[in-house]
């Protein structure tokens, strides 16, 4: 998006204050599909308001939701149904997870405000064999590529926008309330990293301004 005029920029900024949607959200049915039917345990790593954590209660018996805001974990647990197997602790990422093993381990949006090589380990290390890690991250634009996703995703984000608040104005979502930043890391540092720590793994660019990331530990 760097790419377009300031006025440009600014009149987008503007419509999608107006109509905003959550782009993160969008990647949890993806995340979904990446994962067995069933698993035993579940952790999301910066769980939000929860919107991920209630859908992964429908794979696995226990969900625990961590995030550093413990505002927005208390929140998290006011709109999460009591009889849900699901858990939330105000916690750190890279030193809250304690001693247990995961079958599943998602991250969407957070590991750039992350040591990222210390994230990956400390995932690896708390996923049990056979477990499955996914994150949904955010790259610094750097290459031809990203840019050309990003400009591609322009008129697909005013589209979803436009869909998802039925052409009306809308107040923020819940979700998209926790502070955010930059990414620091590009895309091809990414994967660089990524493979020095996880031998195998899978990584991709995507349309709005996201990379995904899939692990399976043997």
């Amino acid at each position: 998006m760097s790419l377009l005029p300031h006025r440009a920029l600014r009149a987008l900024d503007r419509f999608h204050a107006a109509r905003p949607w959550d782009h993160n959200a969008h990647f949890h049915r993806w995340i979904l599909r990446r994962l067995p039917g069933r698993v035993g345990s579940a952790l999301d790593v910066g769980c939000g308001s929860g919107d991920l954590a209630r859908l992964l209660a429908g794979r696995a018996e226990r969900v625990h939701g961590i995030d550093a805001d413990p505002e927005i974990t208390a929140r998290a647990r006011r709109l999460t149904p009591a009889a849900a197997p699901v858990t939330y602790a105000a916690a750190d990422a890279l030193t809250g997870l304690g001693d247990r093993s995961y079958d599943v381990i998602t991250c969407v949006a957070v590991v750039h405000h992350l040591p990222f090589t210390r994230a990956l380990e400390t995932f690896r290390d708390r996923l049990a064999p056979g477990g499955t890690l996914v994150i949904v991250g955010v790259a610094r634009e750097e290459t031809p590529v990203d840019h050309l996703l990003g400009i591609a995703s322009i008129p697909l984000n005013i589209v979803m926008a436009l869909l998802k608040n039925r052409g009306r104005t809308a107040p923020r979502p819940v979700s998209m309330t926790a502070r955010t930043r930059p990414a620091d890391l590009t895309f091809t540092e990414i994967v660089r990293d990524a493979r020095a720590v996880l031998p195998g793994v899978r990584l991709r660019r995507r349309l709005f301004w996201r990379y995904t990331l899939v692990w399976r530990r043997r």
